[in-house]
């Protein structure tokens, strides 16, 4: 393989409030072997006067003639990855940002394990401010899927759809990023397709950093849609557990795995439904009884979960009681 690596970094811009800082972090790469696509989702955000004021010939700039919205953002991501040149493809969100060597990292861990189709690197926590509270979980260099997808459901690790770098021809082949509704699950759902029978690659350092805010599709958007698609992350995951592994090491795991899943199965229902209840009051609690088989629920885990969450409001309002004596 040849040390040059185009890297085809997409950007599906709709919020203007983080997205200079973004496109700088993106130009001042030391590795300069890239082309920086950017999509305007009819946006009503000054993303024109951002993008204009840039002189850049690696900039390539694109406008949606109507908004896709937050519902149906892997559509734009899609967009993206479609209009990619490169060898391989990032997808940065708008308000996040790469370190200067973001780039450089990532070529020499895709000389280092030529043969992979998906790269994964460390990503710092920033907050609205830019400043820095933490860090996501360390993994490996180098893990089969199975590794992969046990450590994410009992390590519960964090990844960010903008922490991966994808080979764009075999991403394409696979019909791009997963499609979930709010993209709930799509980052994790793509790397583990993308991982298949080959594994995954990591970088200890934190290249990325990732912006919590109020702005987040993850902070928003509706209850419903993201159980819809964590019951489809969930058929998806279980249809790939039906076939035993063939390496030694990934039978031992699995098991193991298949605990794991499970365990973040009834997890998941659980925060559905508390979530529910917490922000819906009596009404989710009917609306969660009235579509149970729906979101794949039982009365079992309805009852425990509001029993828990009640016992847990009263003990928290019994303290507030006696710190106020």
């Amino acid at each position: 393989m040849s040390d040059k690596i185009l890297f085809s970094i997409g950007i599906p811009a709709y919020k203007s409030k983080f997205l200079k800082e973004c496109i700088d972090s993106i130009l001042t790469q030391t590795c300069e072997e890239f082309e920086l696509i950017i999509i305007n989702d009819f946006s009503p955000d000054p993303i024109d006067e951002i993008v204009a004021a840039y002189q850049d010939r690696r900039i390539r700039y694109f406008k949606n003639q109507k908004n896709i919205g937050a519902e149906g953002v892997v559509d734009n991501w899609n967009r993206c990855l479609s209009l990619a040149s490169g060898d391989f493809f990032v997808l940065m969100g708008d308000d996040d940002s790469m370190q200067k060597n973001y780039l450089e990292e990532f070529q020499k861990l895709i000389l280092k394990y030529p043969k992979l189709d998906v790269y994964h690197c460390r990503s710092k926590y920033i907050d609205e401010a830019s400043v820095a509270f933490g860090l996501s979980q360390s993994c490996p260099e180098y893990e089969t899927t199975h590794n992969y997808l046990w450590h994410c459901f009992s390590s519960k690790r964090d990844q960010f759809v903008s922490d991966f770098v994808y080979r764009s021809s075999v991403l394409k082949e696979k019909n791009g990023f997963y499609k979930m509704p709010l993209a709930w699950t799509s980052d994790f759902l793509t790397a583990f397709i993308m991982s298949g029978d080959k594994g995954i690659a990591y970088i200890h350092l934190a290249l990325l950093n990732y912006r919590f805010s109020s702005y987040n599709i993850t902070a928003t958007g509706s209850l419903d849609l993201k159980r819809q698609a964590t019951i489809s992350f969930e058929n998806w995951v279980r249809n790939f557990l039906k076939d035993l592994p063939n390496n030694e090491e990934d039978r031992i795991i699995y098991p193991l795995l298949r605990q794991a899943f499970n365990k973040a199965c009834r997890e998941h229902k659980r925060n559905f439904i508390r979530q529910n209840f917490q922000v819906n009051g009596i009404s989710g609690l009917m609306h969660i009884l009235t579509n149970k088989r729906s979101y794949q629920l039982n009365l079992k885990d309805i009852i425990d979960t509001i029993a828990i969450a009640l016992i847990n409001h009263l003990v928290e309002q019994k303290k507030t009681d006696l710190n106020e004596l």
